[in-house]
């Protein structure tokens, strides 16, 4: 079995992921701190899988903390880092620590992962890479523009550090660009924690539904789009999960050194935020307590995604529609509730 590091390994899309890889004969051991997630978590996967998986707590922005997880397991062969701050409004407003934490962190593995001869390399980036594009659907030869935020930022500066080390060292790299992840597990055994108030639009819909929130908030609705609101790309995170499996599986039987891939990863349909809110009325069959409010500095307008290339190499394709996505999120919330 080849050993595999999750950084972020208790949050939402590192959970389901370590679930993925579990079912696709990997050996997983996680890294989370959890100041983002729960160690909940943990429990939810070994429910699913039947396996207990080991977690460090860990903060990866302490280098010599970090490294004992590679003297413990020498057989570690690739790192998947999503250990990250993600809330575009919080790196507005608090950047140096977006940038100590998302940095800092990566360069720390990378280092280790040389050190170590862990090659195989994965990084969890975004879709805010593009910042406020020209043209949509974007594919990965899109022109890379001025972070709309900090966060987008690091994102950026990530892919850059990422790439340099790639030319530089012996390592088989891979550039993920996620779009918008959502919906749970369908065991409904793992989903999204959000600490405090969501920074996300689906969870922001469940809990207002469920009553944890007294109402939620669409942030614009003047934008030039359909109905004035933001155009977003959702994405199961089941099928986000799946596809650092296959990532992992491309780098593993290519084997190439010094190699640095870039992969979009979204359903290639652009959903406004009204339209999201009205699928998930549509299958809960409630009605939202949801006001307009003015726009959310650092919000990118509209953007989806080109996925042909992830399809194309990695044999990649989305299996959860958009009402799956609402009826598995609300799933989630429901058993949160109880």
């Amino acid at each position: 079995m080849q050993t595999i590091l999750v950084t972020g390994g208790c949050g939402f899309i590192g959970a389901h992921t370590i679930v993925d890889l579990i079912q696709n004969g990997f050996e997983v051991i996680s890294v989370d701190n959890l100041s983002r997630a729960s160690a909940d978590s943990l429990l939810g996967i070994e429910k699913i899988t039947g396996k207990k998986i080991k977690n460090y707590v860990i903060d990866l922005t302490n280098k010599e903390t970090t490294e004992q997880i590679f003297k413990d397991h020498p057989s570690i062969k690739g790192i998947i880092h999503f250990a990250a701050y993600k809330a575009v409004g919080e790196s507005v407003e608090k950047p140096l620590d977006y940038y100590e934490n998302n940095l800092f962190s990566l360069i720390h593995l990378l280092q280790l992962a040389v050190k170590y001869h862990a090659k195989h390399f994965i990084f969890s980036s975004s879709c805010t890479v593009y910042g406020n594009p020209d043209a949509i659907p974007v594919t990965e030869q899109t022109a890379i523009k001025t972070a709309a935020s900090p966060y987008g930022a690091t994102k950026q500066m990530g892919e850059t550090i990422v790439q340099d080390s790639a030319t530089a060292h012996p390592l088989s790299t891979i550039l993920l660009r996620y779009f918008n992840p959502v919906g749970a597990h369908p065991s409904i055994a793992i989903g999204e924690l959000p600490i405090g108030r969501p920074q996300n639009l689906v969870p922001a819909i469940t809990q207002t539904a469920i009553g944890k929130l007294p109402k939620m908030h669409v942030h614009g609705n003047d934008y030039d789009t359909r109905d004035g609101s933001c155009i977003r790309d959702y994405i199961h995170v089941c099928d986000i999960a799946h596809a650092h499996t296959l990532a992992l599986q491309y780098s593993i039987k290519n084997d190439k050194a010094n190699s640095c891939e870039i992969f979009n990863l979204g359903t290639g349909n652009g959903i406004t935020v009204l339209e999201a809110i009205q699928a998930f009325e549509k299958v809960a069959g409630i009605k939202l307590n949801y006001e307009i409010g003015p726009r959310r500095v650092g919000d990118i307008v509209a953007i989806y995604a080109n996925n042909d290339y992830a399809v194309k190499k990695l044999g990649w394709t989305c299996q959860y529609d958009l009402n799956e996505m609402m009826r598995t999120a609300w799933e989630w919330e429901k058993s949160l509730a109880k």
